[in-house]
C-alpha cells in the first residue's frame, strides 16, 4: 500500500463509513481489485466496522455526568472573554454611559468658576453679563456662576447656570430663557450640549 495513492486510505475509511461519491468508489474497488495489500487492509477494516455495529456498548449509568464534573472548569478569565463577545451591545452602551458621565462631571469641575458666551457686543460688570440697550448679540448666550442683565437684543437662547437669577431688562430675547442651578437640570443641559456636537 505504500506505493499505492496516499487518497485510497481516505477512500476506504469514506467507503466504510457511507460517505463516498459513486466516481471514488468505482476508483477504490477498481483499485482494491488490483491491489492485494490494499484489498488486505480493507478486508481487515470492513471487519472491525462490523464489529464494532454488531456489539452494542452502553456506558454506565451517570457517565456523562462524570465526565463533565470532571472536566477542567474554565478560568474566570475565559468566561467574562465569553461574557464580552455574547454582549456587545450592553458593553457599548456602558461605556457610552461611563465615558458621557465623566465628561459631565469634568465639566461640573470647570462650571465652578464664573464664564459666558464670547461676544464682542457685551459688556461685564463683576459677574453679571450685560447687553447693553442698542446692543444685538445673535446665538445662544450662555452664563455659568452669574447673572445677565439684558437691555438690548439676544437671537438666540439665554441660560443661566448655577447663577443668582436672569435679571430682567427693557431687551427681547427671541429664543427661550432657561435658569439651571440643580444638579439632574445641569446634567441635562449639558447632555444636550454634547449630543447636540456630537451630533
Amino acid at each position: 500500500m505504500k506505493q499505492c495513492p496516499e487518497n485510497i486510505a481516505d477512500y476506504m475509511h469514506d467507503y466504510l463509513d457511507d460517505d463516498i461519491n459513486e466516481e471514488h468508489s468505482n476508483v477504490l474497488l477498481s483499485h482494491i481489485a488490483e491491489c492485494d495489500e490494499c484489498k488486505k487492509t480493507f478486508h481487515e477494516l470492513s471487519k472491525t466496522v462490523a464489529f464494532l455495529q454488531s456489539n452494542h456498548i452502553t456506558a454506565p449509568s451517570g457517565f456523562t455526568a462524570n465526565v463533565m464534573r470532571n472536566l477542567p472548569k474554565q478560568s474566570k478569565r475565559r468566561r467574562f472573554e465569553k461574557w464580552l463577545q455574547r454582549n456587545p451591545v450592553l458593553i457599548a452602551a456602558s461605556l457610552f454611559i461611563l465615558l458621557m458621565g465623566s465628561s459631565l462631571f469634568s465639566y461640573w469641575g470647570e462650571d465652578e468658576q464664573f464664564s459666558f458666551s464670547k461676544d464682542p457686543n457685551l459688556v461685564v460688570e463683576g459677574q453679571t453679563v450685560i447687553v447693553p440697550e442698542g446692543k444685538t448679540v445673535k446665538g445662544d448666550l450662555v452664563v455659568k456662576n452669574g447673572d445677565i442683565k439684558v437691555e438690548g437684543k439676544v437671537n438666540g437662547n439665554v441660560t443661566v447656570i448655577n447663577g443668582d437669577n436672569y435679571l430682567a431688562g427693557a431687551g427681547e430675547v427671541t429664543g427661550n430663557i432657561e435658569e439651571i442651578d440643580q444638579l439632574f437640570e445641569w446634567i441635562w443641559f449639558h447632555t444636550k450640549d454634547i449630543a447636540s456636537r456630537v451630533f
